[in-house]
């Protein structure tokens, strides 16, 4: 195992690990916190993340142009900007009594192919991309 060296705040010098002071000007030497250790996971246990899968997917495929699925994995700014363009694209159907309708399916299918993506990725998957990645589109 490689020797770990700490630097002395008050001449720079690099001092091994185990030294309370400094070898070259005597000030003491902060403490280093032990290196964080991965915990291991159980074998078939899901991983951290996992769990908001099902119901953002779930909520992606039936209440997809509402953007509760981007609420759900944390995402508010692209949660709000579906919420609003579903509402607008509502607006306009009804203002033009019914021509605009087919504007309000696109973010309804937004929402339906960003569910069905969830769905069928691993969980492993599933968390580096939208949990660890942060990929908030497709």
């Amino acid at each position: 195992m490689a020797t770990q060296y700490k630097p002395c705040p008050g001449c720079g010098t690099q001092n091994p690990g185990i030294n309370v002071r400094c070898t070259n000007c005597g000030t003491v030497l902060p403490i280093s916190p032990m290196p964080m250790q991965q915990v291991p996971r159980p074998p078939g246990a899901a991983p951290a993340g996992a769990e908001k899968k099902i119901a953002a997917g779930i909520c992606g495929i039936v209440l997809g142009g509402l953007g509760i699925h981007k609420f759900i994995l944390g995402y508010t700014q692209e949660g709000v900007i579906l919420l609003s363009a579903y509402l607008v694209t509502l607006i306009i159907a009804i203002v033009t009594c019914g021509i605009g309708t087919p504007l309000v399916f696109i973010p309804t299918v937004i929402g339906i192919i960003e569910g069905i993506m969830y769905l069928t990725k691993s969980d492993e998957e599933f968390v580096q991309t939208y949990i660890v990645n942060k990929k908030p589109w497709f």
